[in-house]
C-alpha cells in the first residue's frame, strides 16, 4: 500500500509532517509492504484558502492512503471521492507516524474533523 505523508522537507524517514496537507512542500510516499520512499514537490503548495486540489497535487503517486496532521474539508472529501483514505497523526516525523500507522494506532480522519478552509493548523 502506498502511503502519502505531507511533509515539510525532503529527508525521507526523518522528514517532519506538515501541519498542513495542502500546503505542505513536498510528499513523502512510503510503500508499506516494502519501505521504499518517494519524495515529490507538491506543485500546489501555493495555493489560494479553500482551493486546495488534494487529489491533483498528488500527480502520478498512485497512493492509496493519506496520513496527515490536518487538511481541508474539500481537500478531503476530494481524497475521499478518489478512494483514498484519510489518516490523522501527531505532529512528528515520517518514521513516526508510519510506525503508529502500521500498528494500526492511527484513526481515520472524519469529515467533521477536516479543517473549514483557511490555514488553521489545529484544526485536525
Amino acid at each position: 500500500m502506498r502511503v502519502c505523508l505531507p511533509t515539510l522537507d525532503d529527508s525521507g524517514w526523518d522528514a517532519s509532517i506538515s501541519a498542513h496537507f495542502g500546503s505542505a512542500p513536498y510528499y513523502t510516499v512510503v510503500d508499506s509492504e516494502t519501505g521504499t520512499i518517494e519524495v515529490a514537490r507538491n506543485p500546489r503548495a501555493h495555493h489560494a484558502p479553500g482551493s486546495c486540489e488534494a487529489v491533483k497535487g498528488l500527480g502520478d503517486l498512485q497512493v492509496h492512503t493519506v496520513v496527515c496532521v490536518g487538511l481541508g474539508r474539500r481537500a478531503h472529501s476530494g481524497l475521499q471521492k478518489a478512494g483514498i483514505d484519510v489518516f490523522v497523526a501527531p505532529a512528528g516525523s515520517v518514521r513516526q507516524a508510519m510506525d503508529r500507522f502500521t500498528a494500526g494506532r492511527l484513526a481515520p480522519l472524519a469529515a467533521e474533523e477536516a479543517c473549514g478552509g483557511g490555514r488553521h493548523h489545529h484544526c485536525a
